[in-house]
């Protein structure tokens, strides 16, 4: 007998004792078939507290105990009325079926408190996980947990190479011999627990459980309790936890090769469109410019001076026109790989006056109407880049804009940011273009206009460099606006 069935079988006597006492003193008031209602709350306290076969050892020692004490002739199991024998089988069928249901009632209360222990257990790992999208976070994070739950040591070994080492692990604390790693090498080729409290390796120190996924093994689990903690609901709970572990991994996993991959086609993407870029936006200039010079050294002398103008003008022109596309390949390199930006304090007409003075020759033809306000108050940007910003907006601008119509430089302050927008009567844009229309080498309705489609993406990643933002849209009454929107307490 176990210590705690001899503490069960103690508490069943002296309740049984006890209920004898109390229908000893109330024997000479009331009948004798009326104190077994003593004797069945006496039962129904037992089932409620202990194990079914307990509360049917109470059932018969209550019938016992009701013959000996309240049956007369008293002190015997003799009856001289054969009418208890009737009483004794009713009480008999009474008590039985009463700590049967009682226990079984109290039997399916614990077993669904273990089920929302269960999902509680479950739940709050699930909580745990949220948000980490390393394997490693996650196996050091779920053997943490794991520890507290089940009151032991858990260690989470990743497979390398479709091998599993104990160097690999979730912890720096190794609670077990290095020796075993055999075993959850099997544990991992075989998606089978093995170990302790297991009829496979049962001498190992610590219990293995496989951790599989939907599709895949992820790992194994190494879980080192005392006995009691490799009972049966406990290993089960055990493995539903490394099985909720596994997803949440396997799912990490698939969330890395998913971005992996979309990165991959970003990156051929990319390639394409830079060759298509280079292809076409370096060769057409480079054709002008080697044709207009061999013009001018095979025929030079027979040129009239101003067909010699015109190409060298438009040697000039390309060149100018390829040494910016050069500049906006190396400007969007350098931004994308995180460019220390040389911030300071300045006013944004000084930047505007120095943008203006950059495309003078380019907005020669076209009027350039300003409205700053005169209390505008100082921005912090890197003066460099924030002018590069706004010289790829107006050249945008002088793209797709027609000649001779105006461009327009605006601001505003709202205390908490300064909005600069740049506005032309061009032909705006095309549906869904506003949002595409900051991507590397996307290029609208180009109506003939040149360009590789980096200017305005340069704007994006200077923008996001201050913490700004930056937006277009379509023009009230025909053309197109440039907003940007740079908080002032970004600067400070």
């Amino acid at each position: 007998m176990t210590r705690r069935s001899a503490s069960d079988f103690g508490l069943t006597l002296a309740l049984i004792g006890t209920c004898t006492l109390v229908a000893l003193s109330l024997r000479p008031y009331v009948t004798a078939t009326n104190l077994v209602m003593v004797y069945l709350l006496g039962v129904v306290a037992l089932a409620s507290r202990l194990s079914r076969q307990v509360a049917v050892i109470a059932s018969f020692l209550s019938v016992a105990a009701f013959d000996f004490f309240c049956v007369p002739p008293y002190l015997t199991f003799r009856v001289h009325d054969y009418e208890y024998l009737l009483t004794f089988a009713a009480m008999l069928a009474v008590a039985l079926v009463i700590s049967t249901q009682t226990a079984r009632i109290r039997e399916q209360a614990a077993t669904a408190a273990r089920g929302e222990s269960r999902s509680q257990t479950l739940y709050h790992l699930s909580r745990r996980l949220a948000g980490q999208d390393r394997a490693f976070d996650m196996a050091r994070i779920a053997a943490e947990y794991a520890a507290e739950v089940f009151q032991g040591c858990v260690v989470i070994f990743l497979p390398e190479e479709g091998k599993i080492s104990f160097a690999q692990r979730s912890s720096d604390h190794l609670p077990i011999s290095r020796g075993e790693e055999p075993v959850a090498q099997w544990v991992f080729d075989h998606g089978e627990k093995a170990g302790r409290g297991t009829d496979r390796q049962g001498d190992s120190a610590a219990l293995y459980l496989p951790l599989i996924g939907a599709r895949e093994k992820v790992g194994v689990l190494a879980f080192v309790g005392d006995d009691e903690a490799y009972a049966g609901d406990q290993t089960n709970l055990l493995e539903l936890y490394a099985h909720q572990t596994a997803t949440a991994i396997e799912s990490a996993h698939s969330q890395y090769a998913a971005e992996a991959a979309r990165i991959q086609m970003q990156t051929e993407q990319m390639r394409s469109s830079l060759l298509s870029a280079v292809s076409h936006d370096l060769r057409t200039p480079l054709a002008s410019i080697t044709g207009a010079a061999s013009t001018l050294r095979s025929q030079g002398e027979k040129l009239l001076p101003e067909t010699r103008q015109e190409l060298l003008e438009s040697i000039a022109e390309e060149a100018e026109r390829l040494g910016r596309l050069v500049s906006n390949l190396l400007d969007m390199t350098r931004l994308e790989s995180g460019v220390e930006l040389r911030r300071d304090l300045y006013p944004l007409e000084e930047i505007v006056g120095a943008a203006l003075q950059r495309m003078e020759r380019q907005l020669a033809h076209r009027p350039v109407i300003t409205r700053l306000p005169e209390h505008l108050p100082l921005i912090s940007v890197d003066d460099v880049l924030f002018g590069q910003l706004l010289v790829n907006l107006l050249e945008n601008a002088t793209k797709y804009s027609p000649e001779g119509t105006p461009i327009e430089i605006e601001a505003s302050s709202d205390g908490d940011a300064v909005t600069m927008d740049v506005l032309d009567r061009g032909p705006g844009f095309a549906a869904l273009d506003e949002q595409r229309i900051f991507e590397k080498f996307y290029r609208g309705r180009s109506d003939g206009a040149r360009g590789a489609g980096l200017g305005l993406a340069i704007c994006r990643a200077i923008v996001q460099a201050h913490r700004g933002t930056i937006e277009a849209f379509n023009r009230t009454g025909g053309g197109a606006v440039f907003r940007v929107r740079l908080p002032l307490e970004s600067g400070r």
